[in-house]
């Protein structure tokens, strides 16, 4: 890997953990566990168009581990690494399936499989069925600000650094 490419992927998980860090910050918009804006996945989403599906995951992972490391928990890595690596897998078939064009279809369906993996994994760590009561909120929570954060990668993507 060239420096400017390290460099440029770099400032890009540097990016999306500032913005990670921003969205903890923010006090909940609906008052149940598990629904976030994931702005953060809007990084992910603009490196899907620009870079490779090895780079995009090379820092996706970097900032998974980062911010369990700095803001979560272990548990909380665990819930993060699993709606992140279904998330990523489905929003990579998305995006080669629509040409890399639809990025709001893409980033719906990441936030949908985001939160299905995490209420999966809460399943497997509970054993609890009462859990799978949330699957409405969290489908329609995810679907929701995945076209949120779609829209929002489409439109300050070229905004942000360039190819390199």
């Amino acid at each position: 890997m060239s420096l400017r490419k390290l460099t440029a992927l770099s400032l890009y998980t540097t990016l999306s953990l500032a913005v990670y860090a921003i969205e903890c910050a923010i006090p909940p918009l609906i008052p149940l566990p598990g629904i976030k804006l994931g702005l953060a996945n809007i990084i992910t989403l603009i490196l899907l168009q620009r870079y490779t599906a090895k780079d995009t995951a090379l820092v996706l992972t970097a900032r998974i581990l980062l911010s369990a490391l700095l803001f979560g928990q272990a548990l909380s890595l665990l819930y993060s690494l699993t709606g992140g690596v279904l998330s990523y897998a489905v929003m990579l078939l998305s995006n080669r399936m629509l040409q890399k064009k639809h990025l709001y279809l893409t980033g719906a369906l990441g936030g949908l499989f985001h939160n299905l993996a995490q209420l999966l994994t809460a399943f497997a760590v509970t054993s609890t069925t009462g859990v799978l009561a949330y699957l409405p909120y969290l489908a329609i929570s995810g679907i929701l600000t995945g076209l949120f954060t779609g829209l929002c990668a489409r439109y300050s993507g070229r905004y942000l650094l360039p190819r390199l």
